[in-house]
């Protein structure tokens, strides 16, 4: 029984290899120009070693026959000499062609597949992100498209050019001697077999390597993102027990991959020296029979045995290459393959003019079908409407934002702005009607005027510095090196405070029709969020803005709080009506009243 499952493994990794070297291949179809320009070189490049043996034979018995003939025809010697270096010095320069028009082609490869993966990842439902770590989808990115190209680099032009060279190589060996030609596959032919047995059994291991690889970068994302935690829970014995786990599954796979695979150059090695010995001994006794003259033909077998051997080794070394990107394309094919959002390009611009009013009719999500989140939510909001919403945690208060942004679709219900839907606009039109500033902050490697003017680029300096006095930040900005054209990096040191100063600013100068606030303030010192929330209210004045909060004393001023428990809501009304009604809202806020 273990006999036949493991039969049935390696049926599978065949056709795991087939099919993803088939889809890489298909990708590839764009370069075929360049692949066969490279085959074309490479076929170029051995003509030299091809016929050079049969020429080196000519040169040898010239000079032997000479030898014993008491003269040595140096005019036949000087031609076949000539003709041999103008060959060979042929051959090193098509070689380098091939070589340059290679790496051109791989790099092209390489090139389009980041350039896909980067587009794709703009198309992926967010929901995969959910499933999926960071690092693994890191991992593809880099070091999976990277081993492609390096496979593809050292694999293809040696594997075409190998197999020129293995079949002009045979084919000249009978032309000049079949008895011989027989000798040399006999010695080769035996070696090559243990090779492929070694070959297909490594290819499980490529397979395994390339997903420990992104496990490992998985974890290293999550552990050095989350470095404070680990050394505030002394979690750093428990993080290097897991690391040790997947760093040995990695060397575990990895050893026996390379292993396997390096075994097969030994092996070429021993029977191409085998090669040589039988050669030696066959030549000496044809040689005893035929006379003199059978001298060339063994010099020139000599050189056969290397150029037989040396290709069935490098294209068995070629298709071990082909195996790491084989393994390596099934990770990147497999991401570029998942669903895609919507095509939306045939929608056109449905609202010109934004007044802000929201409408949620009977809304229902969830993230998976059996874990409903929000159900049949309905609320009219009216244009310039300061929204607060409240909840505990896990009752549904950003998944309703990101509801409203469409980062997520509806399970079944519809969301409206100023009458019309949201499935009938483009995400990115959704998207352009909303200012949003995330409880996580996010600020890129740049300046802090190229933070804050991030795809904004009609923004002026004046209205730079004016968001950023509102906010309160501008004082701060002007005491750094270089003000507003300080970079931030690793020598600029802003507490979570000043980046979530920078990233409302950041929002205030988008000047979006619409808000959303998800804990704003939340990394903020008391007085600091006074200032803030006064600088605000004046920014959403005029405009719809969805604030979320856990601190009810921040929205107070709210025009409209929903108060949400279990994905529904159970409670709406301003602060002072929440509050005499005595429900649920009342509680949240006295309970946080008695904490304080």
């Amino acid at each position: 029984m273990p006999r036949m499952n493991i039969r049935a493994g390696e049926k599978a990794e065949k056709g795991s290899f087939k099919k993803s070297m088939g889809k890489l291949l298909r990708y590839c179809r764009k370069q075929w120009i360049w692949m066969f320009v490279a085959i074309l070189f490479g076929a170029l490049g051995v003509v030299g070693q091809i016929i050079g043996p049969n020429k080196i034979k000519d040169l040898t018995n010239e000079i032997t026959v000479g030898l014993y003939s008491g003269g040595i025809n140096i005019e036949a010697v000087t031609k076949i000499a000539i003709f041999l270096v103008l060959i060979y010095a042929f051959g090193a320069i098509f070689s380098y062609v091939q070589n340059f028009v290679t790496a051109t082609m791989t790099q092209k490869v390489v090139k389009n597949l980041r350039k896909d993966i980067s587009v794709k990842i703009n198309k992926i439902p967010l929901n995969y992100f959910d499933t999926h770590l960071y690092g693994d989808v890191l991992s593809r990115v880099t070091n999976d498209v990277d081993t492609i190209g390096q496979s593809l680099n050292e694999s293809v032009g040696t594997l075409f050019s190998s197999v020129i060279l293995f079949v002009g190589v045979l084919i000249m060996m009978f032309v000049t001697e079949w008895i011989m030609a027989l000798t040399v596959i006999g010695a080769t032919i035996i070696g090559f077999s243990f090779s492929l047995i070694f070959m297909t059994r490594a290819q499980k291991y490529f397979n395994q390597n390339q997903k420990n690889m992104g496990e490992l970068n998985a974890h290293i994302e999550e552990t050095y993102s989350g470095h404070n935690v680990v050394q505030l829970f002394n979690a750093k014995g428990q993080t290097k027990k897991d690391f040790d786990k997947i760093n040995k599954n990695l060397f575990t796979s990895g050893w026996k991959s390379q292993f396997i695979s390096g075994v097969m150059g030994p092996v070429m090695g021993f029977v191409g020296n085998f090669g040589y010995v039988a050669v030696c001994i066959v030549g000496a006794v044809l040689a005893s029979q035929r006379g003199i003259d059978y001298f060339g033909v063994i010099s020139a077998f000599m050189i056969y045995v290397r150029l037989f051997s040396n290709p069935l080794s490098q294209i068995a070394q070629s298709l071990t290459s082909l195996q790491s990107a084989s393994a390596a394309s099934n990770r990147v094919f497999e991401f570029l393959e998942n669903e895609e959002l919507s095509d939306e390009s045939k929608k056109q611009l449905q609202v010109k003019k934004v007044e802000g009013n929201v409408d949620f009719e009977h809304v229902v999500f969830g993230y998976s079908p059996n874990k409903i989140i929000i159900k049949d939510f309905s609320v009219n909001i009216k244009a310039g409407q300061k929204v607060a919403i409240v909840g505990p945690t896990g009752a549904g208060k950003t998944t309703l934002v990101n509801l409203l942004m469409r980062f997520y679709e509806l399970n079944s219900g519809d969301i409206k702005i100023d009458g019309v839907s949201t499935k009938d606009m483009t995400r990115e039109e959704v998207h352009s009607l909303f200012g949003m500033v995330l409880q996580d902050t996010w600020l890129f490697d740049g300046t802090i005027k190229e933070n804050l003017r991030y795809n904004n680029e009609n923004v002026s300096d004046e209205q730079i510095v004016d968001a950023c006095k509102k906010v309160g930040v501008d004082h701060f900005i002007q005491t750094l090196s270089n003000g507003y054209d300080t970079v931030i990096d690793d020598t600029v040191n802003l507490s979570a405070g000043q980046k979530q100063l920078l990233t409302i600013a950041r929002t205030m100068i988008a000047n979006r029709p619409m808000m959303i606030l998800d804990e704003a303030t939340s990394s903020v010192d008391t007085r600091t969020e006074i200032l803030l929330q006064q600088a605000m209210d004046k920014v959403m004045e005029g405009r719809t803005s969805f604030i979320i909060a856990h601190r009810l004393s921040t929205i107070k001023n709210a025009d409209i709080i929903l108060v949400l428990k279990d994905g529904d809501i159970v409670e709406s009304g301003n602060h002072e009506e929440l509050l005499k009604k005595g429900g649920f809202y009342a509680d949240l806020y006295n309970s946080q009243f008695e904490e304080e």
